[in-house]
């Protein structure tokens, strides 16, 4: 709380902001600082009602911010939050909300929207020109055009544009008269928007390069990070709940292979080692010639004819399904 003192008296309108400011401090878990400072009043109306049922937004001056962070840190105990104040800048506003740190960058990188480029700005991409009728009357913008170097002309009774152009390049500085002629031609090659200075979240001040992220990399990552682990763990064999049943038909098809390549015969395997003999035998009766050969053989090799395999048994195919499907259900409960 400010306190009056003797030697200069505190205007009571600040004692009531720092107040209502350290009321807004703790009313949510998720505080953070944002800048402002380039929004056009246009733009921030526009994402004030973007984020309305989302989070509260309070501006006020850096200097009852400041003091209003460091009051709520000293009462609550946490010198941690008082660090937000080392995020501060000019321009900057508080933001009170619930929603995680990373869901809110988002949500205010997603309410950003173009604007035109001021005169002394640094243009933050190549700005061209396209060409094209400006639907303008001939008049005194066709100078204006001319003036900043874009190739103009009165074409069907409107002020055109010749060809494309870039009337100036990524990193350069903007003249005040390419601004407006800019504006007039509704090019915004600005995006403006809440930019995060930091973000409080359980004794972590997140910042904007913490929280900025390529969510399809990031989801790759995962996935890719799921599937070594679903085969580590089923080739290591450590079950899991979503590699034990893999596990389980692994070492079944393990055994049945053993059992096929060494002739032991269970009510598993028999009908496999059957095929396999009989077509070792067709094999080997091929080699031994015609003469050797009764009828019935030497038409099954001519029209090569495989051993008649039984089909595998509803269950088991039902386990072969399971285990084809086993990594893409894993992932789908991941996510």
């Amino acid at each position: 709380m400010i306190e009056a003192k003797s030697e200069h008296k505190i205007a009571p309108w600040k004692i009531e902001e720092v107040n209502a400011l350290k009321e807004l401090l703790k009313s949510s878990n998720i505080i953070a600082l944002i800048d402002m400072m380039e929004v056009p009043a246009v733009q921030l109306q526009e994402i004030r009602d973007k984020i309305r049922d989302q989070m509260t937004l309070k501006m006020s001056r850096n200097t009852l911010m400041k003091r209003a962070i460091e009051e709520v840190a000293e009462e609550t105990g946490n010198p941690e939050f008082a660090k937000l104040v080392d995020y501060m800048d000019k321009g900057a506003a508080i933001i009170a909300t619930e929603m995680n740190p990373f869901k809110l960058y988002k949500t205010l990188d997603e309410s950003k929207s173009p604007a035109p480029v001021k005169g002394g700005a640094i243009a933050p991409c190549d700005i061209e020109v396209k060409a094209g009728s400006t639907g303008m009357p001939p008049g005194p913008f066709l100078s204006e055009l001319k003036a900043v170097g874009i190739p103009a002309a009165i074409d069907k009774g409107k002020i055109g544009i010749k060809e494309d152009k870039i009337v100036v390049k990524e990193g350069e500085v903007v003249s005040q008269k390419l601004a407006v002629v800019l504006s007039a031609l509704d090019i915004k090659p600005v995006t403006v928007g809440l930019n995060v200075l930091g973000v409080y979240e359980d004794g972590v001040i997140y910042t904007e390069s913490d929280l900025k992220i390529d969510e399809e990399e990031f989801v790759g990552k995962i996935q890719k990070a799921f599937t070594s682990a679903f085969n580590l763990s089923v080739n290591a064999v450590i079950p899991t709940s979503a590699t034990v049943e893999t596990i389980v038909q692994k070492a079944f098809n393990d055994a049945k292979a053993v059992s096929v390549e060494s002739a032991f015969v269970t009510d598993k395997t028999a009908d496999a080692i059957l095929g396999k003999a009989y077509a070792q035998m067709i094999a080997v009766a091929g080699l031994a010639g015609d003469d050797a050969l009764d009828e019935d053989l030497k038409g099954k090799i001519s029209s090569g004819a495989a051993a008649p395999v039984a089909e595998a048994p509803v269950e088991e195919k039902k386990e072969e399904k399971k285990e084809e499907a086993a990594a893409p259900a894993g992932l789908g409960m991941l996510f």
